[in-house]
């Protein structure tokens, strides 16, 4: 039952993946007894399963995630918000503030207003509801300063690394606060323009860059090089 591929490798749509008695997963489909790869991205074995992960893609929301939305509408009750997905979600008044909502004396636009940028937890979601946010948990709520950066979703456990290591790695060599969400925003924040604009550098060399190996070294170098330690 042979594969035709490494682990991890990039493949394009119609790429003959497996051949045998497999199980077609994500981006992929079975034809007699043969599974191709429907979509760009990095083939995965898992056993039987043949999957493709895609390069690029739409945010699926999932209960946990941290997610960067902008507030799209005001409403009697709470908040719409874009979270880069093709779901609008909801932030409920009761999950932003930490006391009882009174609609007759709170004024929620003057709480958020629309084009105002949040860190939120996605809290409920499933496929016959738009997902549910909170900002009632530490370091959460509004976000008032920094700029924002736009990458792939599929690229975001790369731009954190294994048990965070790029992400830290990050944080100290650019001398910023970056924050991360899984829909594929992030935050950078400085003092200094000229540590933002590393940031924002390094950033993009690993969305590109993504499915190579000693990414980590190489982007520590660039970095170093980008002030002037190297």
């Amino acid at each position: 039952m042979p594969l035709f591929y490494e682990n991890r490798q990039i493949v394009a749509p119609g790429d003959l993946l497996a051949e045998g008695d497999y199980l077609a997963g994500h981006n992929a489909y079975r034809s007699d007894a043969k599974i191709y790869a429907s979509r760009l991205g990095l083939v995965e074995y898992k056993g039987r399963l043949v999957q493709v992960v895609a390069l690029n893609t739409f945010y699926f929301p999932s209960v946990g995630d941290q997610v960067i939305g902008k507030i799209t509408e005001v409403n009697l009750h709470g908040w719409s918000v874009d979270i880069n997905s093709p779901y609008i979600a909801n932030l409920k008044a009761s999950e932003a503030l930490d006391r009882p909502f009174k609609p007759q004396r709170d004024e929620l636009s003057e709480i958020l207003d629309i084009g105002d940028l949040i860190l939120a937890k996605v809290i409920t979601f499933d496929r016959t509801r738009d997902p549910s946010l909170t900002i009632r948990e530490p370091d959460l709520g509004k976000i008032t300063h920094g700029q924002i950066v736009r990458v792939s979703p599929a690229k975001i456990p790369r731009i954190i690394g294994r048990k965070g290591s790029m992400i830290s790695m990050l944080k100290k060599e650019t001398r910023c606060n970056i924050t991360v969400g899984q829909n594929g925003l992030i935050i950078i924040a400085s003092r200094n323009r000229e540590d933002e604009r590393i940031a924002l550098l390094a950033i993009q060399k690993i969305e590109q860059e993504a499915h190579t190996s000693g990414l980590t070294d190489r982007v520590t170098e660039m970095v170093r090089k980008e002030r002037g330690d190297v």
